[in-house]
């Protein structure tokens, strides 16, 4: 196999818009390698398993697709770049977005609602962040990859279905990657864009490499679902609100994640891991809107490894619950457990079919129990209804962020040449982020090997 310029590993949208930004200024002889499917295979298959958060377009291409324009939420490029340049990226992402099908409406413009909205939370004893939000719908997510795909294979050289197992180093410098068949590739340049999926790969490179990188904090909790009047206050002109509470017993930072007005929850499967998420659909609507509430913790020495924690916590629930639990907010508040004849007698109906009723006081500790009720208690203050017995919480989702590596503004690590970026750095958590992070890395290197 020839030499390249630049070896990209990792084909969700950090990869891609890597991608497309090398070849947009003519940089010839770049590699994208990613361990999972094509987007055509993808689609062949039920997103279940690998194929659900690995293969072209990552994690997202199963997502609703929200793209999300904020310097604040979604990553932490704003720590690295001043915020002025981070919204100019974030506009050249999102107008990529939109020449390949992303939606022309934008929820969260109207300020004069945002601000009433902000008052009332706070009243309530929360922080609503005001964001910009297009919602793309999971169908539509892989018609858009699919564009992005087909522009991309005239440009580049793709590899999918292939595993990079390690990176080449010589004297701190990157020289290329090996795949797992052992095949040695060289590169000038190599950007790790590995997403949630490649986070512990990313974390034993860090370590083997020795790296420095720092913990991020492990957000663990429960994906709510209730019917969607009950949220259509915050939906409707938000589409998705992130509202922030602090718990009045622990002081605990608690988030509201992933709003789906409308929408479905379903099952994510990664390593025989089984954790509960959603999404929503551009047109086609359920009864119900369903969103997570999460808890983040940050633990320090003796301790430092919050993946494995999370794991943890999402192995009981798979084996006391054979996969996802799912309760009634009342049957959580009388200590007693879910069954099929009180789910059946809920006026929530679910859209999750798989889950099993049980109890999530036997899987998730009493603190983040604790959290997420005092969260719905004050959210019931905003929007009446949410703290009603019939609400439903499906347990456990976790969201495995990978720990933060040192990276220069440039996104370069401390071996030079080696960039890494995306959610697999733990530098972003969402989609446009996450593209703005490929075109950052991207620039530096057309600047370093055309000049």
């Amino acid at each position: 196999m020839k030499d390249y310029n630049v070896v990209i590993v990792g084909a969700g949208p950090a990869g891609i818009f890597s991608a497309l930004e090398l070849a947009k200024a003519g940089l010839k002889d770049v590699l994208l390698v990613e361990q999972g499917k094509d987007i055509s295979e993808r689609e062949k298959l039920p997103p279940r398993g690998k194929n659900l958060v690995c293969g072209w377009g990552g994690a997202g291409a199963y997502s609703d697709g929200k793209l999300i324009f904020s310097t604040e939420i979604g990553g932490f490029l704003n720590e690295f770049i001043p915020k002025d340049e981070l919204i100019e990226f974030l506009k050249e992402a999102e107008a990529i977005y939109l020449k390949f099908g992303a939606p022309s409406h934008v929820y969260g413009a109207d300020s004069s609602t945002i601000e009433s909205l902000q008052r009332e939370a706070k009243l309530a004893g929360m922080e609503l962040i005001p964001i910009r939000v297009r919602h793309i719908g999971t169908e539509n997510c892989r018609k858009l990859l699919e564009g992005l795909r087909e522009k991309l294979e005239k440009e580049i050289d793709i590899l999918t279905g292939t595993y990079v197992k390690d990176i080449i180093e010589k004297d701190g410098t990157v020289k290329g990657v090996i795949l797992e068949t052992g095949e040695k590739i060289s590169a000038k340049t190599v950007i790790i864009a590995a997403g949630r999926a490649g986070a512990s790969w990313v974390k034993e490179l860090t370590e083997r490499f020795h790296m420095g990188s720092v913990p991020s904090p492990v957000d663990i909790g429960v994906r709510v679902e209730a019917p969607a009047a009950i949220l259509t206050k915050l939906t409707d002109p938000l589409y998705e609100a992130k509202l922030i509470y602090y718990s009045k017993s622990f002081d605990d930072k608690i988030r509201t994640f992933c709003m789906n007005p409308y929408g479905e929850v379903v099952t994510e499967e990664v390593n025989g891991i089984i954790t509960v998420n959603g999404h929503s659909y551009a047109f086609k609507k359920s009864e119900n809107t369903n969103f997570a509430i999460l808890v983040s913790s940050t633990f320090t020495r003796p301790f430092n490894n919050p993946i494995e924690y999370g794991k943890y916590i999402s192995r009981l629930a798979n084996f006391l619950g054979e996969g996802v639990i799912i309760q009634r907010l009342g049957d959580l508040l009388e200590g007693r457990r879910s069954t099929p004849e009180r789910i059946a007698r809920c006026i929530t109906r679910p859209t999750l079919q798989t889950a099993t009723p049980g109890d999530l006081s036997f899987v998730l500790p009493y603190r983040y129990l604790k959290d997420i009720i005092e969260m719905l208690e004050a959210m019931e203050k905003l929007t009446p209804g949410i703290f009603s017995r019939h609400t439903l919480l499906y347990g456990v989702e976790v969201k495995f962020y990978s720990h933060r590596v040192k990276v220069s503004s440039k996104l370069e690590s401390e071996i030079k040449n080696l960039f890494i970026i995306g959610d697999g750095a733990g530098i972003t958590r969402g989609l446009l982020q996450a593209s703005a992070s490929g075109i950052i890395a991207a620039r530096e290197i057309i600047t370093r090997i055309t000049k």
